[in-house]
């Protein structure tokens, strides 16, 4: 069914052999304000994301506050690979609602190291963590990466590399367009401390090494 507001849709399309509700008022009636009220007291005493993200989106839709985004591509492949991108966009833009946002290209995550004690053994290993997403960024776009760090944690909080336009230099990341969520941020580090706190505790650790291949012979009498 296609439900649409009578002052909002006067000249609404509606398909073939579908049904349409036609609302007479703005939606936001007594009897409606109510229902959103209910259901918003159900999202906050709902135990798990799955169940909150559902009361929500029953809210979203008496408000009509509803978005389709239509995901095309040339193949099945690109198609799955947009939908993935689209349902990461909208989970950190829902993310960046709710705790708001904080400058990216892990440059937070050297701000926060800055104000640990490094005397304590523990705080240094954290300490050193905390910088590695900004090493391996800076280090995969052929970037020094220590000479940056270095200017990092000398900079003011926010300040950072883009590495999109590494010969700006440092620059305020919030205002370059280079944000995390900050839960995202936040989850990531508690994450992060939670799995290290686990495997500390255990005897030992199974990992898979990764085998070196060698490189294909040249056929054809090539040299």
């Amino acid at each position: 069914p296609v439900i649409a507001s009578e002052y909002r849709y006067r000249h609404a399309y509606i398909p073939d052999h579908s049904v349409a509700l036609i609302i007479s008022q703005s939606g936001e009636t007594a009897d409606t304000l109510a229902c959103l009220r209910e259901i918003k007291s159900q999202a906050n005493l709902a135990t798990s994301d799955y169940d909150r993200e559902q009361f929500n989106k029953r809210a979203a839709a008496l408000l009509g506050k509803v978005a389709v985004i239509k995901v095309g591509g040339a193949t099945e492949t690109e198609i799955d690979e947009k939908k993935y991108r689209v349902d990461d966009a909208v989970a950190a833009t829902k993310a960046a609602l709710d705790e708001g946002i904080v400058a990216g290209g892990g440059v937070t995550l050297v701000n926060l190291a800055n104000t640990l004690d490094d005397s304590d053994l523990g705080a240094k290993i954290v300490k050193n963590a905390l910088k590695a997403p900004f090493i391996h960024i800076t280090e995969n776009a052929g970037l020094n990466s220590q000479a940056l760090l270095s200017e990092v944690e000398k900079a003011k909080p926010g300040f950072g590399i883009n590495v999109m336009q590494p010969e700006k230099g440092l620059q305020d990341l919030k205002k370059a367009g280079v944000i995390d969520p900050a839960r995202v941020t936040r989850e990531a580090v508690q994450n992060a401390i939670s799995i290290s706190a686990t495997a500390i505790t255990m005897g030992a650790l199974i990992v898979d090494i990764p085998e070196k291949s060698e490189p294909e012979a040249m056929g054809g009498g090539m040299y």
